[in-house]
């Protein structure tokens, strides 16, 4: 495969992982209306995502489950942050709305560009921050930022929305690191996994999955389990292998469009002019940023 073809999965991977986290983030707030709690449902999430991996990966490539003793404390680290990635995120759209969890949490390439530069001293092209002030601008236009009264919301849902960018950023620049040295597919795994020990610490063992009822919640829970988990985070760490942190960070922030896609077809929702505005702004800047010659950054 050509260079230029990786570079084009990498983005059409990241893309996808945006779908993923999108068609998952409505699942959530149903569950969350229907008496779940954040708590619960990041338990079943995590638990239920290393289940699938764990089956997969035994049946089909065992030696993805092999690491180094030396690297375990890594791969700790990397769970208890994806653990946290995933409850603030699911805790601020408990709290607030889903539109304004989602802009806030997107304010997550900034902390990953500031990260490269400050930390791994890497120079990013003037492309890249022109595609990132385009994609979170048109993101907040996306979601109806100008019609959110932020300082209104529920100040613990805010919090909680703000450290899930930060938590989102954290993971981002650390699974680039770790990939250097393993598959995403164990780097994903591992990661899952001590993210569910995690919150079977946290939250009494498995007493979450006695909580869904009926076919719906069920369907929601195991599709949040396996297309907003399993195939969103495999999705997004090869994008950050191909393309590297920064790009792919900005990538997913196509998660607010397709979000808004699936509610229009399924929900009959339609979008103002500057959501529409917003959309093509942060298609342009991804496509511009996908044109640009300038190689992907690789802290």
């Amino acid at each position: 495969m050509t260079q230029q073809n990786i570079s084009r999965s990498g983005y059409l991977l990241a893309a996808l992982a945006a779908l993923f986290w999108a068609s998952s983030g409505t699942a959530a707030k149903y569950l969350f209306n229907s008496g779940i709690t954040a708590f619960e449902l990041v338990q079943m999430r995590t638990t239920l995502a290393t289940g699938i991996i764990f089956c997969w990966l035994l049946l089909r490539n065992r030696s993805l489950l092999a690491v180094e003793r030396r690297d375990l404390p890594y791969f700790v680290t990397l769970g208890i942050g994806l653990a946290a990635v995933q409850f603030t995120y699911l805790f601020a759209i408990s709290k607030i709305q889903v539109a304004a969890a989602i802009l806030i949490e997107y304010q997550a390439p900034l902390f990953v560009a500031l990260y490269t530069m400050l930390f791994l001293r890497v120079k990013l092209a003037p492309v890249v921050f022109a595609a990132m002030a385009g994609s979170l601008f048109g993101c907040y236009l996306v979601v109806g930022g100008y019609n959110l009264d932020l300082l209104a919301m529920n100040r613990v849902g805010l919090a909680s929305a703000l450290a899930s960018a930060v938590t989102f950023a954290w993971y981002t620049v650390r699974c680039e690191y770790g990939m250097k040295r393993y598959p995403p597919w164990t780097v994903v795994f591992y990661g899952l996994l001590f993210a569910s020990v995690t919150w079977n610490i946290l939250h009494p063992p498995l007493t979450a999955f006695l909580r869904p009822s009926g076919l719906v919640q069920w369907s929601c829970v195991f599709g949040i389990g396996f297309l907003g988990t399993v195939l969103a985070f495999i999705c997004y760490n090869e994008g950050i292998k191909r393309i590297g942190a920064t790009r792919a960070s900005i990538t997913a922030t196509l998660e607010p469009i397709t979000a808004g896609f699936i509610a229009w077809l399924l929900l009959g929702e339609t979008m103002e002019e500057w959501q529409i505005l917003g959309a093509v702004l942060v298609i342009a800047s991804i496509v511009g940023l996908q044109l640009s010659r300038k190689p992907a950054e690789k802290g």
